[in-house]
């Protein structure tokens, strides 16, 4: 199945924090711009939960909900192996993939003409999996 969005104002931020609320095991995240408050409160929420959090961000970016994430336990990762790491993902229970134009933003949801795709697909999500594992082994520590 796969679930499209849009913004400015069209849900994706919503459709994001009911894919990570859904995770029962695991969460991988790639962002590029990542300021999303409600997000980053859904994220710990799932920490919480005892669901394995990991994050790699854009090592240029100032990612000011990083050092929450971290607070909270959430596996924190900055990719500087690139001139930018502009991905938007994230992998929910190695079966969910959230992707698209979409940064983890309040302008992305607000201000700015984006889209997010849902796909409910464990091959595909198992691709990305192997591609997140890929830019986990170059990536430093954020912290």
């Amino acid at each position: 199945m796969i679930q499209v969005y849009f913004s400015p104002k069209g849900g994706c931020t919503d459709a994001i924090v009911k894919a990570i609320n859904a995770a029962k095991k695991e969460i991988l995240l790639q962002a590029y711009s990542f300021t999303a408050g409600r997000i980053t409160q859904a994220l710990v929420a799932a920490k919480k939960r005892k669901v394995k959090v990991s994050v790699i961000l854009d090592h240029k970016q100032g990612h000011d909900k990083a050092e929450i994430l971290h607070a909270a336990g959430v596996i924190v990762l900055s990719d500087g192996e690139h001139a930018i790491a502009h991905n938007k993902i994230i992998i929910v229970d190695r079966s969910v993939v959230v992707t698209g134009s979409f940064n983890f933003s309040y302008a992305a949801e607000n201000n700015n003409a984006e889209n997010l795709l849902v796909i409910d697909d464990p091959k595909l999500a198992a691709l990305y999996v192997a591609n997140w594992r890929k830019h986990a082994k170059h990536s430093k520590a954020y912290f």
